[in-house]
């Protein structure tokens, strides 16, 4: 254990409250004083909790971010939206990139940073059901995304299965039928997942419209960028199959698939429609836009940052966890036939 700030206090032969006055450069401190404490709290090596509740603010006025990968762009746009949702609460925020490793993630939520925060929101990727525990933690948490459900934290989720088949219905209803699905996750050891989910809602549109699920049109994938995009799309083309619209599980994968199409010289959308999903910034812009599920980004950061500043001023008896979920809608773009009007 590092040392306390009763530790530095009963070294330096002053006062906790003392300790703290010095600490957060409070101006009315005896110049000797505050040597005796500076040197106790060399000599100890001790390192403030900038968050505990005895220092003058209680706060640090931070808050952290923790999330897969800021290169991918639903994350780093994520990123921007909390940061911007911080801000009017008056909050900074630490972010930190795990790249969806397991021991990054139990680190974030475990690790000694926690001390400069006053709460974490977290987005795992490696973490799963069987981990609902981990996030037990004394510090307020926010949970993201779609591996742990029902867990003690509050769980900011978004409806993966319903916009992934309105998402999918929208196609049928300009007319396709051969609808491939690029980043299935089909090696799942039955683990909820974004890419579960969204499979899911595949299935019951196709379904629904009494079409039925042609497993070669679903194409799993170990990641979801643009490169894999685009070699999954020229597979298809490769193995001369029949497709007429392509539902990626995000928008990088969309975009790849749309480079593929067009070095095939395959007309979007007279030949094949192409939906993502995330509605990141960069499907506005490519050529064609490409249409994409929006599945409410800023309203998740707000939404998250909200609940974590109403964990951060509880007191007594914390409320049970809730599960909130962000609205989303279909955003037709040019991939899907229409104008690209937000661009």
């Amino acid at each position: 254990m590092g040392s306390t700030i009763r530790d530095v206090a009963k070294l330096a032969g002053v006062s906790i409250k003392t300790v703290s006055n010095v600490i957060n450069d409070y101006p009315h401190v005896r110049p000797g004083t505050r040597d005796r404490v500076l040197e106790a709290v060399e000599q100890l090596d001790y390192r403030p909790n900038l968050s505990a509740r005895g220092l003058r603010s209680g706060r640090t006025g931070v808050i952290g971010l923790a999330v897969p990968a800021l290169r991918e762009n639903y994350f780093a746009e994520l990123a921007d939206a909390i940061i911007r949702a911080a801000e009017r609460h008056g909050l900074g925020v630490m972010v930190e990139q795990t790249s969806g490793e397991r021991s990054a993630e139990l680190l974030a939520v475990s690790g000694g940073r926690q001390r400069f925060m006053d709460g974490l929101i977290f987005s795992p990727a490696s973490l799963s059901q069987a981990d609902a525990d981990v996030l037990r933690v004394n510090y307020p948490l926010i949970l993201l995304g779609e591996r742990i459900f029902n867990g003690p934290t509050d769980h900011v989720a978004m409806h993966n299965t319903q916009s992934a088949q309105a998402a999918v219905e929208s196609l049928i209803a300009i007319g396709r039928r051969r609808i491939a699905l690029l980043g299935a996750d089909l090696n799942s050891t039955g683990e909820v997942s974004s890419a579960s989910l969204r499979l899911r809602g595949y299935t019951r549109a196709l379904e629904k419209a009494g079409i039925a699920v042609d497993p070669v049109l679903v194409r799993p994938t170990e990641h979801w960028s643009r490169d894999v995009g685009a070699s999954v799309t020229r597979r298809l083309i490769q193995d001369a199959i029949s497709f007429d619209a392509i539902f990626a599980l995000n928008d990088t994968l969309g975009l790849g698939a749309l480079r593929a199409l067009g070095e095939a010289g395959i007309a979007v959308p007279s030949d094949v429609a192409v939906m993502g999903f995330d509605n990141t910034d960069e499907s506005r812009f490519s050529v064609p836009s490409m249409s994409s599920v929006d599945i409410g980004r800023n309203q998740i950061a707000s939404m998250a940052v909200d609940l974590l500043v109403e964990r951060m001023r509880e007191q007594g008896t914390p409320a049970p966890p809730r599960t909130v979920r962000s609205d989303f809608r279909i955003v037709h773009r040019e991939s899907t036939g229409f104008p690209a009007t937000d661009v």
